[in-house]
């Protein structure tokens, strides 16, 4: 996982992490197993039993290296524009084009709200909180906005960290 998230190593596919970032909307979605690689947490997936988990060592080298930590900022915005959502300054808010038809996520339920729940939770443990919640919040807002995301989407994003 240290040398995949230093673009240095492979997933369990061959994929080194900047072939992830290259790949298209279309493919993101229909892909289920690239997400525990940008993504890790301390527990196997149902989808991917070959990626690699969040342990205190993986753990310790992203609060000890910048780039790791910059590498999963590029990876959330591969996904951020994947969501039909953008960077506004230290906000993220909606594309023009995000609608129901156009982004699967603003549908309730389904495994990009199981996603979602992972990079919040990712970005938190991996040492970026203060992303993380901003994530979080964004998520929370522009689905409520929306009015298409469910109480238990809500439910879980808000616990999976605490709100500031």
């Amino acid at each position: 996982m240290i040398e995949f998230y230093c673009g240095e190593g492979r997933d369990h596919k061959g994929r080194y992490l900047d072939d992830i970032w290259a790949l298209s909307h279309f493919w993101l979605e229909h892909t289920h197993d690239y997400i525990q690689w940008l993504f890790p947490i301390p527990e196997a997936g149902r989808f991917n039993a070959f990626a690699s988990l969040l342990t205190p060592a993986v753990q310790a080298a992203f609060e000890g290296s910048d780039v790791m930590r910059q590498h999963q900022q590029r990876s959330l915005e591969v996904m951020l524009d994947f969501f039909g959502l953008d960077w506004d300054g230290s906000d993220i808010v909606a594309q023009p084009t995000l609608t129901i038809q156009t982004h699967i996520w603003l549908k309730a339920g389904g495994h990009n709200h199981l996603r979602i729940t992972r990079i919040i939770r990712s970005l938190a443990l991996c040492h970026q909180s203060e992303l993380a919640r901003t994530f979080k919040q964004a998520v929370i807002a522009i689905g409520t906005q929306q009015g298409v995301v469910s109480d238990t989407s809500l439910k879980y994003w808000q616990k999976t960290i605490p709100s500031t």
